[in-house]
């Protein structure tokens, strides 16, 4: 058999894109091919559940329209199928004067993408959503939420299989060649014969590229981001979400804290080199993984440039009091007593020769092939929308 498209990448993004176009024409003929033996278990799987809003992201950009469009359409889908999440709304909190400036930006660009009610707020009002937390100014972020994303995924997963394409767990790309009009992708099943290639592969989608003849210009290098639990004792601490304001130097968001849709609360994350492109504890070494990364001018451009920002990055990964005292900047009663030890997630972040952060989401067509080439944060919630985009591009050829 012969699919229309075969999609690399069971993931959240992968998965909205082959539901997209069944949902367009339910007579193709869409597989989803997935290493693992579930769906959605890396970055899906692993990130806070959190819904964003889209007041962080540059106007205009592909994350500012995705993101927007997305939450609502993710909020609707999770009514529809009876996914769990709470549009429970957000602070952003400033503790010192400098940031002020930086909160009016954010501010401004709540305003151009066009996310709901959102207001600036202070110290009263701040205390009123979130009485432990200490800050000079903040904004109130009513439309942000979270929600159970790898729930999403399987969700998404049972459409596709309702819709008549199928899933294929525990297969993984091994090659790619052509065979006439036909991409051949071997894969550690047996081979799948596509039409069109759609690459959702995250972690792995430069490689993945790569097998299929194109040369991105971007690698990607993983991000650890580690987190503590709140002890159920101090969960009162926190009611919803509690964000600092974000350095706009880089697309991470700061430690924070979140309250999860399936109970408890973290506390975090850092941002810190990972060794491996799925290490999710400290130790996690690959010798592919970290040879790629430790040869790449990009990353070496990137160290040079922001080198005290990565050591205090690394000393908060080594330092439980570090990662207390960055707590403490939004609530100063939090004692590492009340911290655990949490889980950790890793960003496939999209980096070029220059040392630069591919800072928008990243989607091109090679022939008939079609590569997401970086999709962080907030790709989850955007996933509807995004999968929309990568479906049309696909259909189109263009």
């Amino acid at each position: 058999m012969t699919f229309d498209y075969a999609i690399a990448g069971g993931g959240i993004v992968g998965l909205s894109t082959a539901m997209k176009l069944l949902e367009t024409n339910p007579a193709l003929r869409v597989t989803v091919i997935e290493k693992e033996d579930q769906v959605g278990v890396h970055q899906t799987g692993s990130n806070s559940g959190v819904i964003h809003s889209g007041l962080y992201y540059k106007p205009g950009s592909s994350k500012a329209k995705t993101c927007v469009e997305g939450r609502r359409l993710m909020v609707e889908f999770c009514k529809q199928h009876g996914v769990a999440h709470d549009v429970c709304g957000k602070i952003v909190v400033a503790t010192e004067e400098y940031e002020l400036p930086k909160l009016s930006e954010l501010f401004a660009r709540a305003k151009a993408n066009g996310v709901e009610g959102v207001e600036e707020i202070g110290p009263e009002r701040m205390r009123e959503i979130e009485p432990h937390v200490r800050g000079i100014k903040g904004l109130w972020v009513p439309t942000t939420g979270i929600a159970d994303y790898p729930g999403v995924a399987r969700k998404y997963a049972e459409l596709i299989q309702t819709k008549g394409g199928s899933v294929q767990l525990g297969t993984a790309v091994t090659r790619i060649s052509h065979r006439g009009d036909e991409t051949v992708i071997a894969t550690t099943k047996g081979e799948v014969l596509t039409k069109t290639l759609i690459n959702c592969c995250g972690l792995h989608s430069d490689r993945v590229a790569r097998l299929a003849g194109l040369k991105p210009d971007a690698k990607i290098v993983p991000f650890r981001g580690e987190y503590y639990k709140l002890k159920p004792e101090r969960y009162s601490l926190v009611r919803n979400l509690i964000y600092p304001v974000p350095d706009p130097r880089f697309p991470f968001l700061g430690v924070h804290f979140t309250r999860m849709i399936l109970g408890g609360v973290e506390a975090g994350p850092n941002a810190v080199l990972a060794f491996k492109r799925e290490g999710y504890t400290r130790l996690s070494f690959n010798f592919r993984d970290s040879f790629e990364t430790l040869t790449y001018g990009g990353f070496w451009h990137l160290a040079f440039k922001f080198w005290k920002t990565g050591m205090g990055e690394m000393y908060r990964s080594v330092s439980k009091a570090a990662f207390v005292r960055a707590l403490q900047k939004l609530i100063p009663e939090i004692q590492a007593q009340d911290l655990e030890d949490g889980g950790a997630g890793v960003r496939a972040q999209a980096l070029l020769p220059d040392g630069a952060l591919v800072d928008d989401f990243k989607i091109i067509r090679d022939g008939s092939a079609v590569h997401v080439l970086n999709a962080p944060s907030p790709a989850a919630t955007a996933s509807l929308s995004i999968g929309a985009q990568i479906a049309a591009m696909a259909v189109s050829g263009a």
